[in-house]
């Protein structure tokens, strides 16, 4: 069995080039606003994106077990044939989808500065209570056809 190794990425790890799939809880208000917010505003159109209840995202876990008991925003490199899948969840995956935004949202990058344990608080803090934070969204995103074609389930 494959082992992931959950690390942090390095400028060599660029999340602006393909591929990348950012798995989100699509039953969550804050995470499918999150993904909203993506769409809105990238640049590259590049990423894929896919519910971490559906089939793209069970096949992720059944190859990387450890996933079972994550709970939140994943970002997924794939494997280019020589190096293993990147793996980064939590703040981290947060922090790769601003970088894949780029302009002012690589800002958040200053957040790498704060002590993983603190970072980690923060982000587990709002992960907690963002089903209270975000409902349900009353209004569904009708994604175009381009943007469709860019989701698993």
């Amino acid at each position: 069995m494959q082992q992931v190794a959950f690390r942090q990425m390095t400028a060599a790890d660029d999340p602006r080039s393909p591929p990348a799939v950012l798995l989100f809880d699509d039953r969550c208000g804050l995470c499918n606003s999150a993904v909203q917010f993506v769409l809105r505003h990238e640049r590259k159109h590049s990423l894929r994106f896919a519910s971490l209840h559906g089939e793209y995202g069970l096949e992720l876990r059944a190859r990387h077990p450890e996933l079972n008991s994550v709970d939140s925003m994943v970002w997924l490199r794939a494997s280019d044939g020589h190096a293993a899948e990147v793996i980064a969840i939590r703040l981290d995956a947060a922090l790769l989808t601003a970088e894949y935004l780029g302009g002012l949202f690589t800002l958040a990058a200053i957040a790498r500065l704060l002590p993983r344990r603190l970072r980690d608080a923060g982000y587990d803090l709002i992960a907690r209570h963002r089903h209270k934070l975000s409902p349900a969204p009353m209004e569904c995103l009708i994604p175009t056809p381009d943007q469709r074609r860019r989701f698993f389930d």
